[in-house]
């Protein structure tokens, strides 16, 4: 039988992290040996020809969200920091100041807000004005929250900037934490452009988008050379009524991230979608770009209405490849000519980066590169040579050309983790292990491994979190009623970044072939989605230490190996030298998840652990789930920012709902998306059916709170 294959290999398994080039055993009858990286999968990352470098060698940011160069020098960086600091960066890394420190004047609490955009003055090197656009708090704000756009000067050319001179030009007061735009560029008119999104919630609740009386939805352009605070450029839709008089173009969600074209001055943009769309578009004056009734080129509302008068976008892109768009640039370089005149974006969860073709009426996106970075912002240096922010690690990259390559075997019998001659037993490279609270994956059975290469260690984080060397390779094999369906395997490339790769079981079950993209199928009696390799990224995050499960408190159990042999995983592993001695296991009592089907343990910490395995990876801080919610396991109730606090998007149609009503598990949204079947639905990828028995544990939870559990 093909499931007990799986589960109990013939052959036995083993951690490949001996310098002993002959198998021997360690400690607890660990097995050990030597294995190259190269006999359980490529370690390059197959690519189409563009990579990532890392710049500024040993310096990361904190959630670096912008990236640019002040005009007339090309010696330094300013990179903005949401939570309120720019730091002043040497081109090669060689010094970091602080440029401006605005932390007692920016609220950075909610997750997307802080300081969120600057730009400099075109003639900033005899005025030295930058501007800046953050939120801070608001007493007249149902979120406490107003965007601002302000001005400073800098009076060493760049070095520092005087908040003495800081005088805010423009406020707005946001109604929800979410959704608040933030970007500022200058275009080629002189003028200042800024993007706003619709003001939060889900679905636009207040049609803020298309409302020209509110600048909520909103891209606007205002002219900071003229009249006190601004003037209003005469060619603005509304400057002599109809609405607001700043806005150049209307309908759009939250355009996260803009930037003009330095040849042709178009002015292109991501915009963010909702439940299933993303979209890039290109924002001319007067533009409506259909928000609230169209997301991308689809309908929102339950009827769209007429098309007529909306722009479409120049592209987009469903959830299966990502979940949350990041603009970019178009590329004007020189490094890279395959890459002129094409524009560059990105998806924050996926890691993806698409091109362009800025010169045709219809272009066809092209996958670029899958980076592996949660992408927040792109930049774009004096020379036009395009950078990657990446949110999660505070590490900033520039996109180079390579030599194409398609490092990943197409079969899985070829990839050296299992067996050639039967890929349902895993290889002598693969050591099994199991977790306390599982990832809910519609009933599946599922079968883990992992593979470190000869010589190398685990890093064990701080939070618990491990951090696996580059060579290394989770797999697990998913199985429904006996039949292998699919076996997933998880790499860490040469160049540190992490991609998923997912293998999907013939019929005959003698081998898998490597799928590009997703699938959804029917196994049995059961319907079985297999994630694209974007989808993959989504869930694997940076912020939750990519690999999920591989953590301290989810491996603290005993279990029974190949060999027969019984122990706790951590004692085994660490016996193994699995471990590298600089950052070592904590000491006893080691921390563990408690099993959630285990009823001899309080319904408190049960349900905690299942959110904390099947939501956190996404709901914690940098991580890609959308608002302030942090569920992780070692968070108190009340810091998990859930507890009677209200939902930034949408309440189901439940008056007062919360994210967790105490007390009433059909007020919390959190139960609402659980038992939901269709786009509402968490955790959003990776299942179809509702967990019963989870659904159960929380409901159960959440009517035995109190409202002073809050606290």
């Amino acid at each position: 039988m093909k499931l007990l294959r799986v589960l109990v290999p013939a052959a036995a398994a083993v951690v490949a992290m001996a310098c002993s080039p002959s198998s021997s055993v360690v400690g607890e009858n660990v097995v050990v040996a030597e294995q190259a990286i190269s006999s359980c999968v490529a370690g390059v990352r197959p690519n189409t020809g563009l990579a990532l470098e890392r710049v500024f060698p040993g310096v990361s940011f904190t959630s670096p969200v912008a990236m640019l160069q002040a005009p007339g020098n090309v010696t330094r960086f300013h990179v903005v920091e949401k939570v309120g600091l720019v730091k002043l960066v040497a081109s090669d890394g060689s010094s970091v100041t602080t440029f401006a420190d605005l932390r007692s004047r920016v609220n950075a609490s909610p997750n997307e807000a802080g300081l969120l955009g600057m730009a400099f003055h075109p003639k900033f090197t005899t005025n030295g004005f930058v501007y800046l656009s953050y939120t801070k708090h608001s007493a007249t704000s149902p979120a406490d929250l107003r965007s601002v756009i302000a001005r400073a000067r800098s009076n060493d050319g760049g070095k520092t900037l005087d908040l003495s001179t800081l005088t805010e030009l423009f406020t707005l007061d946001q109604p929800y934490s979410n959704h608040n735009g933030g970007h500022i560029a200058f275009g080629p008119d002189g003028k200042l452009y800024a993007g706003f999104g619709d003001g939060g919630s889900g679905g636009d609740p207040n049609g803020n988008g298309q409302n020209p009386n509110v600048l909520l939805g909103k891209m606007l352009r205002i002219d900071v050379d003229g009249a006190a605070p601004y003037a209003i450029p005469s060619t603005n839709p509304f400057a002599n009524g109809g609405g607001r008089p700043e806005i150049y173009a209307l309908g759009l969600r939250n355009t996260w991230r803009f930037s003009f074209d330095r040849v042709s001055g178009d002015l292109w943009a991501g915009d963010v979608g909702q439940n299933q769309w993303e979209e890039v578009d290109k924002i001319v004056l007067g533009g409506n770009y259909g928000w609230n009734t169209r997301e991308g080129n689809h309908c929102y509302a339950t009827s769209c209405g007429s098309s007529a008068g909306l722009v479409s976008p120049v592209a987009e892109y469903s959830h299966a490849d990502g979940i949350s768009i990041t603009g970019g640039f178009v590329y004007r370089g020189s490094a890279i000519p395959s890459l002129v005149g094409k524009y560059l974006y990105g998806d924050f969860g996926s890691g993806k980066i698409w091109s362009l073709d800025t010169s045709l009426a219809a272009p066809t996106p092209v996958l670029a590169l899958s980076s592996g970075k949660s992408i927040a912002s792109f930049a774009e240096d004096a020379a036009g040579e395009i950078y990657v922010l990446d949110y999660a690690t505070g590490q900033i990259h520039r996109l180079y050309a390579t030599v194409a390559s398609n490092g990943i075997p197409a079969k899985l019998s070829q990839t050296g983790c299992f067996l050639a001659s039967d890929p349902s037993i895993p290889g002598p490279a693969l050591v099994p292990y199991d977790v306390n609270a599982p990832l809910w994956s519609d009933g599946a059975d599922k079968a883990r491994w992992m593979s470190i290469p000869a010589g190398r260690t685990i890093r064990v984080l701080a939070d618990g979190d491990w951090e696996l060397p580059v060579g290394s390779v989770v797999a697990k094999a998913f199985s429904l009623d006996g039949t292998l369906v699919e076996t997933r395997l998880f790499v860490r490339h040469t160049d540190g970044g992490w991609a998923g790769y997912t293998y999907e079981w013939n019929d005959a079950q003698t081998d898998a072939t490597l799928r590009e993209t997703g699938v959804t199928k029917v196994v049995g009696t059961q319907s079985w989605t297999i994630p694209s390799r974007a989808q993959c990224m989504t869930c694997h995050t940076a912020a939750a230490g990519n690999t999920l499960g591989l953590e301290t408190a989810q491996l603290n159990r005993t279990i029974t190996y190949p060999d027969g042999t019984t122990a706790n995983q951590l004692t085994k592993l660490d016996a193994a030298g699995a471990f590298s001695a600089f950052a070592p296991l904590p000491a006893s009592p080691r921390p563990a998840l408690p099993r959630p089907t285990d009823l001899s343990v309080a319904v408190g910490p049960r349900a905690r652990a299942y959110l904390h395995a099947n939501c956190s990876n996404c709901h914690r801080p940098g991580g890609p789930g959308r608002g302030a919610a942090d569920l992780r396991f070692s968070d108190a109730l009340a810091d998990t920012h859930a507890c009677n606090q209200a939902p930034e998007l949408g309440i189901f149609g439940v008056p007062n709902a919360k994210l967790l009503a105490p007390g009433q598990p059909s007020q919390s949204v959190i139960s609402l998306r659980m038992h939901a079947t269709d786009a509402t639905r968490m955790p959003a990828l990776g299942s179809v059916l509702v967990d019963a028995n989870g659904t159960a544990l929380i409901d159960q939870w959440i009517g035995s709170l109190t409202s002073s559990s809050c606290f």
